[in-house]
């Protein structure tokens, strides 16, 4: 049986990127109905507190006919919708501590993110994660690179634990609460078609390297619309020649189905894999970057995706 699960007038856990969004549609599917599409809409106020109250929406089909049945449901999915609006002031609180003791990984701050994106995404899609004894540990920095498929990507990412810095445009952190808690993670902003502001992101992400932090790239520097992979830029991989930090590869499946680009009002029902390969060592950016494009490629191919 499917259960649909919809807000009430306040807003979704997830992160919405575009504050524009008026509406967003919620598919929750459980047991067995992985066929089931159904959608509610619900109306958003982008990065406000959620409710305390979620109203869950039982379908049964019979004979081809759709019965619906509400009911007002609190309890542990409403508690964990709010854990978004208790994970900032607890990284606002053990910021200066962290400044003070932890500049340059900020692990306190990538502890809490990690507990919020667990239990966020948690409510709506299920994650499998494949290859988690090639992660190297906190301690030892790296290069991470993966594939860009949707706005889920950095939640999922985010559930690994593991103390990297994404990449971001200066535009994302102006929103509430998103931005912010960017800005305490230590996310590097990028203006885009800006050669001085990519010039300096690089060598940024050189010294947080060389300082014992890991850093996160998506290559093909936008998400994909049609699910193929991109041609990837060299700017990752010539950070992890310049400082012989090892190059870790990773695939991501299926979060383009659950909110495909340009489409951020909408979350569709299904799973997410991630699939983390083995480290890439080299002091060639070109040699280092074919090597990592051609693993999540062959990946994605895989599993029945493709790459231009």
């Amino acid at each position: 049986m499917g259960t649909l699960i919809r807000p009430g007038p306040a807003a979704s856990p997830l992160p919405i990127a575009s504050p524009s969004s008026s509406s967003a549609h919620v598919a929750v599917v459980g047991g067995g109905a992985r066929s089931l599409r159904h959608r509610v809409s619900v109306s958003v106020a982008v990065f406000r507190s959620p409710s305390t109250q979620v109203l869950a929406t039982r379908w049964r089909r019979r004979r081809g006919m759709v019965v619906r049945s509400d009911v007002v449901a609190g309890g542990a999915a409403a508690a964990a919708a709010g854990d978004s609006t208790r994970a900032l002031p607890a990284m606002v609180v053990v910021h200066p501590l962290v400044l003070l003791f932890d500049r340059y990984r900020r692990r306190a701050q990538h502890y809490i993110a990690k507990i919020w994106a667990t239990v966020t995404i948690s409510m709506f899609y299920n994650l499998e994660v494949e290859g988690m004894e090639n992660l190297p540990p906190n301690s030892c920095p790296g290069v991470y690179v993966a594939n860009h498929q949707s706005f889920l990507d950095i939640y999922t990412l985010l559930t690994l634990g593991r103390c990297f810095k994404f990449i971001s445009k200066t535009s994302i952190f102006m929103f509430p609460i998103i931005g912010w808690a960017m800005y305490l993670l230590g996310v590097i902003p990028l203006r885009r078609m800006d050669s001085r502001s990519q010039l300096d992101c690089l060598k940024r992400c050189v010294d947080l390297v060389g300082k014992g932090a890991s850093v996160f790239f998506f290559p093909e520097g936008t998400r994909s619309r049609d699910g193929k992979l991109g041609v990837f830029k060299r700017g990752a991989f010539s950070v992890a020649a310049k400082t012989g930090a090892p190059v870790i590869a990773i695939t991501l499946i299926g979060t383009g189905k659950l909110m495909p680009s340009g489409m951020e009002g909408i979350l569709n029902s299904g799973s997410v894999k991630v699939i983390i390969h083995r480290p890439i060592q080299g002091n060639d950016a070109e040699t280092l970057c074919s090597e990592a494009r051609n693993v999540i490629a062959d990946t994605l191919l895989l599993h029945g995706y493709g790459a231009h």
